[in-house]
């Protein structure tokens, strides 16, 4: 089984507005409404492709139970921990090809709460054969709690995909159990090691042979249109895709998550789980619902994405 951890859940509502004007009225006739986070989207994406998963995390208040609502309506299986304070919301307006979002910062979270999720995920873990950890920590939360996961994981022979940033990320990448992979973008990789920009590929490839870096088993750069640039162990991979029509960012980076985790579930050898996870990716893009892949166009992606291995 697969576990999906969001610690800091919303209620996603999406806007395609059009042109969007500033300092007054903005009508929209549609409003999509979806249980949101990334480890939400990755665990909507697994549930499309048949695999098991359980989604996990704290959830609270009205907007907790209108997300265990619309995950039951799609069948996908839960264990969340309940907390006193209300879910946050999130809102992505999609305007003039562009996309801007007003996230809230969630709820705060008490040690006790904490601790009572530590003992729901210790349950689950004892199915689990991998474990994917993706978006922010509620307020007040320690920066290095993921650290906590991923000794849980360690003790229990699991391998933890592990897709955040900022101070978290950098908590994890410095403990002594890492994650088995992550997935940043180069501007993540520049802040990790305290550099201005990465620019070209080579430097990338340096980058991720740092000593902070160099022991993760996994590493997958996004880069956006452009694909993605792999370490794997001491090996180094560009994946590139074919150019597509964007509908709707928001969720790409999780469905490629999703595929990674799906990869790594079925033991798929890593230039199978690369590609599998750009076409999940490529798939959601051009879908209005966040997190939703129309795998009829699966086979004909899989086939024009090339992974090539950078000597």
């Amino acid at each position: 089984m697969i576990v999906t951890i969001t610690m800091n859940p919303s209620l996603d509502t999406s806007y395609p507005s059009g042109e969007f004007k500033v300092d007054t009225v903005n009508r929209c006739h549609i409003a999509r409404k979806t249980a949101g986070g990334k480890g939400l989207n990755v665990s909507r994406v697994l549930h499309q492709l048949d695999d098991p998963v359980t989604a996990t995390g704290l959830l609270g208040g009205a907007l907790g139970e209108f997300i265990k609502k619309n995950l039951a309506a799609t069948g996908i299986s839960f264990a969340f921990s309940k907390i006193a304070e209300e879910t946050r919301n999130c809102v992505a307006i999609l305007h003039d090809g562009k996309q801007t979002e007003i996230l809230e910062s969630g709820p705060i979270v008490s040690e006790a709460e904490l601790v009572a999720f530590h003992q729901d995920l210790d349950t689950l873990l004892r199915e689990a054969t991998v474990l994917s950890i993706s978006g922010s920590l509620p307020k007040d939360a320690p920066t290095d709690y993921y650290n906590q996961l991923l000794d849980m994981s360690k003790a229990k022979n699991i391998p933890v995909v592990l897709d955040t940033s900022g101070a978290s990320l950098l908590a994890a990448v410095q403990h002594a159990n890492q994650p088995y992979l992550i997935k940043p973008n180069a501007e993540e990789v520049a802040s990790l090691l305290g550099i201005p920009e990465i620019t070209y590929l080579t430097d990338l490839k340096i980058s991720l042979q740092s000593e902070l870096l160099r022991d993760i088993p996994v590493i997958v750069v996004s880069l956006g249109s452009d694909g993605a640039f792999v370490k794997a162990d001491d090996k180094f991979y560009k994946v590139d895709i074919p150019k597509i029509e964007v509908k709707n960012p928001v969720g790409s980076g999780d469905s490629t998550v999703a595929g990674l985790v799906s990869g790594i579930y079925h033991k798929q050898p890593l230039t199978d789980y690369l590609k599998k996870a750009m076409v999940l990716g490529m798939l959601n893009v051009q879908e209005a619902t966040t997190g939703h892949v129309n795998l009829a166009n699966y086979d004909t992606f899989y086939r024009q994405i090339k992974v090539t291995e950078v000597k």
